[in-house]
């Protein structure tokens, strides 16, 4: 079973669908969805260290597991409901303030119009 706050690698299709590539994100669904659903909910992980609204940087310190390869940016705008079956592998796990960090800025994403 996926477990909220994994990092897994998963293929990713570009806009156009003609081509996919493989992609980290995280797993922001909670554990009791992920048990009763084929689905998953996930956030993108991005190496673009360009500035980007509601994304925020990461690094392998912001793991309880595993490590990246290189300082990356949580995408909280790039949402995706994701079949469990597709993912690749998991290869870590970010630490509960960062998954807190990743609910405010969903909430800020989502929250009354300004």
């Amino acid at each position: 079973m996926a477990e909220q706050g994994a990092i897994v690698l998963i293929p990713i299709p570009f806009t156009d669908l003609s081509s996919q590539k493989r992609r980290p994100v995280v797993i922001i669904s909670n554990d009791a969805y992920n048990r009763t659903s084929s689905d998953i909910i996930v956030v993108a992980i991005t190496s673009n260290p360009a500035p980007v609204d509601y994304s925020f940087a990461i690094t392998s310190a912001d793991l309880v597991k595993g490590t990246l390869n290189r300082p990356s940016k949580i995408r909280v705008d790039k949402i995706y409901t994701l079949s469990q079956s597709i993912i690749v592998k998991a290869f870590g796990q970010v630490n509960t303030a960062t998954l807190e960090r990743i609910h405010q800025t969903l909430q800020n994403l989502v929250g009354e119009k300004s």
